[in-house]
């Protein structure tokens, strides 16, 4: 009877992360995609405790208290600003349990041949997942430096210690490798990690974030097949694929290439970038002034950015798209790839707030719009407008597609300073002669534009 119920769990688990992967395709159905995931790994844990290799649950229960006092906290207190940091966190927590369970299968077991090599690529990958992402996320919360760390023969070092650890790992593999050769191959992976992402910079951390997702999946798969466990196989398969997929689009959508983000510098400020900003003349308007611009428009596309997630501005832009909507005015959101710091980032914020599904477009949907737009309303959002990514050779995202804000008859764009976005680099949108600078905080001016709307001709 157990041993039915337990490959029946894992079936319905199996069933379900697939949905879930599916469901979360689309904005409107992601939160049942949330669920269909939740569920199903709900029954994968209830399945695996019922097989007869667990005999003892009393560290299970540990495991249990433990993880639950780590992950509960981090999920209600970190805000949604620092959901890019809390999917790296999550990313480092599930590779480093892949890479200690196959550190204890290897002492405990020793498995050879196929299972052995199994283990080692589990053990690789979960180390350098683990210390990548723990770099990831010290970088989006600029507790290291978010630009590139870069130093003569980097490439070199970097390519001889994996090097040094895939001979290691042939070694283990073979069965005659000493003592000392699957702690230091353990090490070098831990290492390889962190050097990993020194050399990538602030800009390239959604594709990173991507990557180390699918890192995380293959180190799963590979543990699966070390435990023969069909279900680990199915799951870490999807998980490594999707954030594969992920990865590819991320890489077009920023023009850049998996080499560009693994071994690139990009991210870098560009010297005499601040200077050019405070030398050029920008045009800024009031809430009034925005407020009577946006009453008299017929079309407006709001594109929200990273500045808006940092304000906590998406309940008054929501405010703004109603009052608006009332007046007749035809309200669109226009949601770039990257927008933010990783993908979906901006639609689960807009989402939080209530706007309707049916309000958010991508890009490459919308791009077409704004050339018969009356308002571009850009809130905190920077690279993903900049025009420069379309002819200036010299600049680190030319190629980048961008959303093509600066067709609208009117562009108007919420940010506190002239600082350069996470590229570094200046924004010659803010120069342009359509462009209406509203210098402030995102929340505190769309609530000034709100307070004004009625009083608006």
């Amino acid at each position: 009877m157990t041993e039915n119920f337990w490959q029946f769990s894992y079936l319905v688990a199996a069933v379900t992360i697939i949905l879930s992967i599916k469901w979360l395709n689309s904005p409107a159905t992601a939160r049942r995609g949330v669920h269909a995931g939740q569920i199903g790994m709900l029954f994968a844990i209830i399945g695996t405790l019922l097989r007869h290799e667990v005999v003892s649950f009393e560290w299970v229960a540990v495991g249990l208290v433990l993880g639950s006092g780590i992950g509960v906290p981090l999920a209600y207190l970190m805000p949604m600003t620092a959901l890019p940091q809390l999917t790296a966190l999550s990313h480092a927590f599930g590779a480093l349990a892949a890479a200690l369970v196959g550190t204890a299968e290897y002492y405990q077991h020793a498995p050879t041949g196929f299972l052995m090599g199994a283990l080692v690529v589990e053990t690789l990958l979960g180390f350098l997942t683990a210390t990548a992402s723990v770099m990831a996320f010290g970088k989006l919360q600029e507790l290291v430096p978010t630009r590139p760390m870069t130093y003569k023969g980097q490439h070199v070092v970097n390519l001889g210690l994996l090097a040094f650890a895939i001979f290691l790992a042939g070694w283990v593999i073979e069965g005659s490798a000493p003592a000392w050769a699957f702690p230091t191959f353990s090490g070098l992976s831990l290492l390889f990690g962190v050097l990993l992402i020194l050399p990538i910079g602030g800009g390239d951390m959604p594709t990173v974030i991507a990557l180390l997702n699918s890192y995380a999946g293959m180190s799963a798969a590979a543990m699966g097949f070390a435990l023969n466990n069909k279900l680990l196989i199915i799951a870490g398969a999807l998980n490594a694929a999707s954030g594969f997929i992920l990865s590819v689009i991320m890489c077009k959508a920023m023009n850049r290439s998996f080499t560009n983000v693994l071994f690139g510098a990009f991210g870098q400020v560009q010297a005499g970038g601040g200077a050019a900003a405070t030398a050029k003349p920008v045009r800024s308007a009031t809430p009034e002034d925005a407020a009577s611009i946006l009453a008299n428009a017929h079309k407006v596309i709001v594109v929200p950015g990273y500045g808006m997630a940092v304000a906590q501005a998406q309940h008054k832009v929501r405010e703004l798209t109603d009052m608006l909507v009332k007046r007749g005015v035809d309200v669109q959101f226009a949601i770039h790839p990257v927008a933010g710091r990783m993908p979906g980032h901006m639609n689960v914020l807009l989402a939080e707030a209530d706007i309707s599904y049916e309000r958010l477009h991508e890009m490459e949907d919308i791009n077409s719009d704004f050339s018969e737009t009356d308002v571009a309303l850009v809130i905190g959002a920077n690279d993903v407008v900049n025009p420069a990514a379309r002819h200036d050779t010299t600049s680190p995202i030319y190629g980048m597609p961008i959303l093509d804000v600066d067709k609208a008859t009117t562009v108007m764009v919420i940010k506190r300073s002239m600082n350069p976005g996470f590229a570094g680099i200046d924004n010659e949108l803010y120069y342009d002669s359509r462009t209406l600078m509203l210098f402030g905080d995102a929340k505190q001016f769309v609530a000034e534009i709100v307070k004004e709307l009625p009083k608006a001709a």
